[in-house]
């Protein structure tokens, strides 16, 4: 069962919105066990549209469209849909109707511009917008179905979610699939597969893996697909688990986990807190942590403490370190990290030092070079890391290193 989607607007071509809702939608689908082949930007071009309808057609049972619905003379794909599927545009008094309940909401009345927003194809099933006034489309021809819906993504998740997801399923037949995703940090994606290499060649036929890499991290998504649910749930769970006894050094979470509510939790669950001591990356962690709802239960402040000045006035850190050692040095990050966990009176403290580029490094220390620590209620652990000669790059992965470094140290009590 492939599904393909279309986007529809010049808006998205030129770059002045992002494409949310083919992602969206894409995601959708794939819980329901629906494959998409293609997804497709075009313009407000009947031509453009016209030729990506018959394509689409061609490669997958059900096409998605959006885009193009408003009532000014620029959206232009009822009429070119009306085109597609040689038929007319007429009156639909129920889509009046709601047209009528929205403007009336609003305190204002149905204009004539806004009236043609309940005319709709002929040969069409008008799918219900409670959150807007373009209705949506369903059109069937030779066993495919079209589904032509609002570009503005509140309005196109409505519909979808209240109506069109649970008409989909029950028009077609489709397979059960499964994901689930383990999200590691501080190995690199060729390096994860080498480890795994033997697990991988293992899976069943109806399983796979994918390998997802950004910034520092990599997720890793189990993909299983067949009729018996429960089956499936026990196979993908048990695989999971092989793969964590593998790697297990490297997880940090689960699904839509992030680094920084991972730790939120575990500080929760021990009522413990947390301060941070930045350089070179800046406030970056502090952001990170404060992304978090609720962190003030735990996180208690940062120093950045990016001049010497500043490492020797807030942090304690020792000059005469500073000089024979430098900045970028485990004996000063340790004392950053100590510093900052005295001065916020803390269980943890993190801390930073590094060289983030594009100047400043050194054969010694090359551009890149970082040093973390962090502060236990035991002690300190401090390792050094080479990020790269990516300025920002270095910043985002000292930060999230940092955390996940955090994150096994939390573990240990």
């Amino acid at each position: 069962m492939l599904a393909e989607i279309i986007t529809i607007g010049d808006e998205i071509l030129i770059g002045q919105i992002v494409d949310t809702n083919s992602a969206w939608i894409a995601q959708q689908l794939n819980q329901i066990g629906v494959k998409v082949k293609q997804i497709s930007s075009i313009s407000d071009n009947k031509e453009h549209i016209l030729k990506a309808l018959k394509e689409a057609e061609e490669r997958a049972s059900l096409i998605l469209i959006t885009g193009g619905l408003g009532p000014t003379k620029d959206d232009i794909t009822k009429h070119t849909l009306c085109e597609y599927f040689n038929t007319k545009l007429v009156f639909n008094q129920e889509v009046y109707n709601n047209l009528e309940k929205i403007f009336s909401l609003r305190g204002k009345t149905v204009s004539e511009t806004n009236r043609h927003q309940a005319e709709v194809p002929a040969n069409c099933i008008p799918i219900e917008n409670k959150l807007g006034t373009a209705a949506g489309m369903w059109f069937e021809r030779n066993g495919k179905v079209f589904i032509s819906m609002p570009g503005v993504p509140y309005e196109m998740k409505g519909m979808m979610e209240n109506v069109l997801l649970d008409k989909i399923k029950s028009h077609f037949t489709t397979p059960t699939i499964i994901h689930r995703t383990i999200l590691t940090q501080g190995i690199g994606e060729s390096y994860l597969a080498d480890m795994i290499s033997e697990w991988e060649e293992a899976l069943p036929s109806n399983m796979k893996l994918a390998y997802l890499p950004s910034l520092s991290m990599v997720r890793l998504r189990i993909s299983a697909s067949g009729e018996n649910e429960k089956a499936l749930e026990d196979e993908v769970s048990k695989q999971a688990a092989s793969l964590q006894s593998i790697i297990k050094e490297y997880i940090f979470g689960f699904e839509t986990d992030t680094l920084e509510g991972v730790i939120g939790n575990l500080l929760l669950e021990k009522k413990q807190s947390l301060a941070t001591a930045e350089s070179c990356t800046g406030g970056y962690i502090a952001h990170l942590i404060t992304k978090v709802a609720g962190c003030s239960e735990y996180y208690k402040g940062s120093v950045i403490a990016y001049s010497n000045e500043i490492k020797t006035m807030e942090l304690n850190v020792s000059t005469a370190d500073l000089q024979q050692y430098g900045a970028v040095s485990r004996e000063v990050v340790e004392q950053m990290a100590k510093g900052v966990k005295e001065k916020f009176k803390t269980d943890y403290a993190i801390a930073t030092s590094g060289i983030a580029g594009p100047t400043g490094g050194s054969i010694e220390k090359p551009i890149g070079t970082v040093w973390i620590a962090i502060a236990t209620p035991t002690g300190i652990v401090s390792e050094k890391y080479l990020f790269g000669d990516n300025r920002l790059g270095t910043i985002q992965r000292a930060a999230l290193t940092a955390l996940h470094l955090l994150q096994k140290e939390i573990k240990k009590t």
